[in-house]
């Protein structure tokens, strides 16, 4: 397998996370060239035990998957490196990225077709004295995840607005009966529908800041609201994500609202050989579901290599959208 000098490459995967690493595997066995650059901070590294990723029923850590996931792809030549795209742009046939790396500075990438594994930022909640909160598993994001694990608890849920609202009913109707939505000072402007929603799943809304944190182990044990102490089991965070969908946007790819990239059935975003896994895609937020759609792109990537891309000589319509007789 041939490395990032070589003149063109099939595919440049951008993202080592669960999506970048499934499409390496996938790629390194189709025996296609390619590379995965990894930026150092995939959003699972933080992820303290999932027990929710299938066949591992004692749990697993994301820096255990992240692992193991590199020694899979490596064990069959994939090459993976520490780096950052900083420019992605498309011209007939082919992609150039601009890879910038400590050791040799910025160099120039052509592919054939590129794969968006970038992922996102959870929005942290704005805590006096919580630097770390992911990581000691203090506050939490995923309530798919791991809510199982803190069913019929004492729970706030850290959030505003309609998002706020929807994941404390999750949690209400699924987990727990004692759910409390914490604003941080920000005023939740309910219709009459939501409010009507609210008291039937029985969500308390507190509207003021947490002025104070007490910690004690691996547990907040209390946070001070308006002088007066208010204790949980568990906090989970609902402010959001921000994509990193800036190589895409730039490209024009479309999206939603929320700036999640819209793709087809192929994982293939608006911008023809532009792919997208993971986070940054429209849907359900999870470590299996960012697979999936890694080992659908790569597989479609592959049965597209040898067919020209749309801008090229006897590049079809039906080509342009993938429907190929490969496919069949």
């Amino acid at each position: 397998m041939t490395g990032y000098s070589e003149d063109i490459l099939d595919c440049l995967v951008i993202g080592g996370g669960p999506a970048g690493l499934t499409a390496a595997l996938y790629l390194a066995r189709f025996k296609r060239s390619f590379l995965v650059v990894d930026s150092g901070s995939p959003r699972a590294n933080w992820i303290p035990t999932s027990h929710n990723i299938p066949f591992f029923a004692e749990g697993i850590s994301g820096s255990t998957i992240l692992k193991r996931q590199r020694e899979h792809a490596e064990r069959y030549g994939a090459r993976i490196i520490e780096g950052l795209i900083s420019d992605l742009q498309k011209q007939p046939g082919s992609f150039i990225a601009t890879l910038e790396t400590k050791i040799n500075g910025k160099q120039q990438i052509r592919a054939r077709r590129v794969l968006l594994a970038t992922g996102a930022q959870d929005i942290e909640p704005a805590f006096p004295d919580l630097p770390d909160a992911v990581q000691r598993g203090l506050v939490r994001y995923c309530p798919i995840c791991d809510g199982y694990e803190a069913r019929d608890q004492k729970i706030a849920v850290i959030g505003h607005g309609a998002h706020g609202l929807g994941e404390a009913i999750f949690i209400a109707r699924t987990y727990a009966d004692d759910v409390t939505l914490l604003t941080l000072g920000k005023q939740m402007d309910l219709d009459q529908k939501q409010r009507e929603r609210a008291i039937k799943y029985g969500i308390k809304v507190l509207e003021s800041p947490v002025d104070t944190l007490e910690i004690q182990g691996d547990r907040i044990t209390a946070l001070r609201i308006d002088g007066a102490e208010t204790g949980f089991d568990v906090l989970y965070s609902a402010l959001g994500l921000r994509f990193r969908t800036e190589l895409a946007f730039a490209l024009g790819a479309q999206h939603d609202d929320t700036g999640a990239l819209i793709v087809d059935d192929h994982n293939q975003t608006t911008v023809s050989g532009l792919y997208a896994a993971g986070a940054i895609v429209r849907g359900l937020d999870q470590i299996v579901v960012a697979m999936g759609h890694s080992a659908v792109a790569a597989t479609h990537i592959h049965n597209q290599c040898e067919l020209p891309t749309e801008e090229e000589p006897d590049g079809t319509e039906e080509r342009k959208r993938g429907h190929s007789p490969l496919l069949a």
